[in-house]
C-alpha cells in the first residue's frame, strides 16, 4: 500500500523523468545515425507480357523514389539497390498506346523508413501484336525466249508464303511477288529468286518474315517446228610443222541454230554442221580465222552465217644434254683463278625446234669472283639461257672449287753483252 501510495505521489515526477531521459537517447542516436533525404533510382521491370505481343518503345527512364531514413539503412539500401522494385504490368493489354500505372516494392523489414516521393507515376509503353498470315504467291514470266525457241512448262517450288510479324505490318501486305525473265533463253533454266512483299502501292514491306523467302522454279524452252541446235565441227587439211603439234582447236560459236521448212529433210541432218577446209600445213603459230559453213540446200543458218576457228599451235617439249666450259668473271687484278672441274654438265628442257637450233653462246655457265681474294673458295655456278622457253633442270656438278692464287711478276732476261 505504501509502495502505490508513493507512486501517486511521484507518478508525474517518474512521466517526466522518462520524458526527459527518452529525449537525451534520442538525441544522443540521432546525433551518431542522423536522418536523411536520399533519391533511389529504380529501374522499371515490364511484367505480363504475351509471346505475342511486343514493347516498340524501350523504357529509357527509372522510377525516383525519395526516401527520409536513418543514414545507417540508407547507406544499406545503397550496397544492395535490388531490395527496392519497381515495375508495370501489362498482361491482357492489347495493342495500341497504353498508360501503365508505375508498382513499387519496399521491404517492410527496413524500419524506420518514409517514402518521401516518387516519379513518375506511370508510363506510356506502346504495344504491338505479333501474328502470321499466309497469301498465295503471284508468279509471273516476263519476255520471249529467243528466235525458233518456245516457251515450255514452268514448275514454282512453293505456291503459298507463310507471313509473320507485327499485325499493322502484316496488314499492309496485299500481294507477294515473284517474276522470272526469260528474254532470250534458248535452254532450260533452274533458277532460285526471292520472295517480295507489297503493300497498295506496289512498295516493299520489309519488316515481315516470309517463309520460305525465296521460290525455285524450273523452265523449260523447246525448239519450234523447222528449227535445229547444231554443233560445228571444224574440217582441217595438212600437218603443223615438225618439232610442233596442234595443241587445241575452237569455233565461236559452237553452236548454231538452222531452219528449214522441210521438217523431214533437217530431221535427217546429223547433229553437227561442218566448216570450211582449214589448212594448217607447216604451221608454226597460232591460227584465228573467219570459215564459212557448209550449208545443206534449203537450209539457212539463223544468224551469222560464219564462225571464228582457234587453232592452237604449240612446239613439243623435249631435253638434251649439253657440256659446257665454266667462265670466271669479276675476278681482282693481280690475282689468277683455277676452276675445278673446269666443264659442267647440263640437262635443258625447251621446245625441240628452239632447242636444235642452240649454239655455245645460247648457254653459258659463269662463276663471279667479285671481291674475292687469295684462297680456295665452293661456289655455285650460274647458268645463262638466252633463247626464251628453255629451263635448265639438272646441272652436274653443282658446286665448284675454285682456287685464287696472286699472279707471279714477270722476270726481265738481261740484254747479253756484245
Amino acid at each position: 500500500m505504501k509502495v502505490l501510495r508513493w507512486l501517486g505521489r511521484n507518478i508525474s515526477t517518474l512521466l517526466i523523468a522518462f520524458i526527459f531521459a527518452s529525449i537525451v537517447w534520442g538525441s544522443a542516436v540521432t546525433a551518431v545515425d542522423p536522418n536523411e533525404y536520399r533519391i533511389f533510382e529504380i529501374p522499371i521491370d515490364v511484367l505480363g507480357k504475351d509471346t505475342n505481343i511486343e514493347v516498340l518503345n524501350e523504357i529509357q527512364y527509372r522510377l525516383s523514389m525519395t526516401l527520409f531514413a536513418p543514414r545507417s539503412i540508407l547507406d544499406g539500401i545503397q550496397k544492395e539497390p535490388d531490395i527496392l522494385r519497381a515495375w508495370i504490368d501489362i498482361s491482357g493489354l492489347k495493342r495500341g498506346l497504353q498508360e501503365v500505372e508505375v508498382q513499387y516494392m519496399i521491404p517492410e523489414d527496413i524500419r524506420p523508413l518514409r517514402l518521401d516521393e516518387i516519379s513518375p507515376l506511370s508510363v506510356d509503353i506502346l504495344l504491338e501484336e505479333l501474328g502470321s498470315n499466309t497469301l498465295e504467291i503471284q508468279t509471273q514470266t516476263i519476255g520471249d525466249p529467243a528466235l525458233g525457241y518456245q516457251p515450255g512448262t514452268i514448275d514454282w517450288s512453293d505456291e503459298e508464303v507463310q507471313i509473320s510479324g507485327r499485325l499493322s505490318d502484316i496488314e499492309n501486305v496485299v500481294s507477294i511477288e515473284i517474276s522470272l525473265d526469260i528474254t532470250g533463253i534458248d535452254e532450260n533454266i533452274i533458277k532460285t529468286i526471292p520472295l517480295l512483299a507489297r503493300d497498295s502501292n506496289g512498295s516493299l514491306v520489309p519488316e515481315v518474315t516470309l517463309t520460305p523467302d525465296r521460290v525455285t522454279v524450273t523452265q523449260t524452252v523447246n525448239l519450234e517446228g523447222g528449227y535445229r541446235n547444231m554443233a560445228v565441227k571444224v574440217v582441217t587439211s595438212g600437218q603443223v610443222a615438225e618439232g610442233y603439234r596442234q595443241s587445241s582447236v575452237s569455233v565461236t560459236p559452237p553452236n548454231v541454230l538452222v531452219f528449214s521448212s522441210d521438217l523431214a529433210m533437217i530431221e535427217q541432218l546429223p547433229g553437227y554442221i561442218e566448216t570450211e577446209v582449214l589448212d594448217i600445213s607447216e604451221a608454226v603459230n597460232d591460227i584465228e580465222t573467219v570459215l564459212a559453213l557448209n550449208l545443206p540446200d534449203a537450209v539457212s543458218i539463223i544468224g551469222d552465217p560464219s564462225v571464228i576457228i582457234l587453232v592452237g599451235v604449240a612446239p613439243i617439249e623435249g631435253s638434251i644434254n649439253i657440256t659446257r666450259q665454266v667462265t670466271a668473271i669479276g675476278i681482282m687484278p693481280g690475282l689468277t683463278a683455277t676452276i675445278s672441274p673446269e666443264t659442267v654438265e647440263l640437262i635443258i628442257f625447251g621446245p625441240i625446234p628452239t632447242l636444235q637450233a642452240l649454239t655455245d653462246v645460247d648457254v653459258r655457265v659463269v662463276i663471279d669472283l667479285t671481291g674475292l681474294g687469295v684462297g680456295i673458295h665452293i661456289i655455285e655456278p650460274d647458268v645463262n639461257i638466252l633463247p626464251e622457253g628453255i629451263t635448265s633442270q639438272v646441272i652436274s656438278p653443282t658446286t665448284l672449287e675454285i682456287e685464287i692464287t696472286a699472279a707471279e711478276p714477270e722476270t726481265l732476261d738481261p740484254t747479253p753483252s756484245p
